[in-house]
């Protein structure tokens, strides 16, 4: 049963597919049959019209957007070609958006990650095949040789990436938080106040959950400048 706040993600091929409505209806109607019952609200619903060649996604990215803005969960109607894609799953795995498919309700971000690990299995299995051609090569008598005293330096890197994952989370948020405090202010919400407020009308949850007030807003604006 579905829970909270959702940000609908639709996608047709052609522009002759986004004017007619062909495609969108059959998924905007499995969207809403998945959300039947439960307590959710489906905060805005979001369509790309773009060629299957094209790894550009501005309709995605701004779904995702909204979707840190509102702590929401993408949801779109089917999984099978959006999988396939890989500027959905990289723009997907970097986004640190939760995901539900409708076609397959088990499926979600780590859903995502093993998508990513089959073309890192890929990878390995090169590197196996490399292994065991540097295997043939030493048992030749080819002079064979590395660095092994470096695992605290791969243990300090691997720490180093999360902490850099996670700022960049962070710093994606803001972004998306100053593009709309722009669109506030250009519609003459200007004080700290006025901010929070449009903020909150917006319901745009505040950085720890609940409401903005000017205090936050003003922490903000000095983090987007810092």
């Amino acid at each position: 049963m579905a829970t909270g706040r959702h940000i609908a993600y639709y996608r047709v091929s052609t522009a002759r597919q986004g004017r007619s409505g062909l495609g969108l209806d059959a998924q905007r109607e499995a969207v809403r049959e998945y959300l039947n019952g439960g307590r959710w609200r489906l905060v805005e619903e979001v369509t790309e019209i773009e060629s299957g060649k094209r790894n550009d996604r501005p309709e995605l990215a701004r779904a995702l957007a909204a979707c840190r803005l509102h702590n929401a969960t993408l949801i779109i109607a089917k999984l099978d070609r959006l999988a396939r894609n890989v500027a959905f799953i990289a723009n997907l795995m970097d986004s640190g958006v939760d995901f539900v498919a409708v076609d397959m309700p088990q499926a979600n971000r780590f859903t995502i990650h093993v998508l990513a690990a089959m073309a890192e299995h890929e990878a390995v299995a090169i590197s196996t095949r490399t292994k065991a051609a540097l295997a043939r090569a030493k048992a030749r008598g080819t002079k064979l040789g590395g660095d092994r005293g470096n695992l605290a330096h791969v243990a300090m890197a691997g720490a180093k990436a999360s902490v850099m994952a996670r700022q960049a989370r962070a710093a994606a948020r803001a972004r998306d938080l100053e593009a709309v405090i722009a669109d506030l202010r250009q519609h003459g919400q200007t004080s700290l106040r006025q901010l929070a407020a449009g903020l909150n009308k917006r319901e745009i949850p505040a950085p720890r959950g609940g409401s903005w007030q000017a205090a936050q807003v003003a922490r903000a604006l000095r983090q987007m400048t810092a």
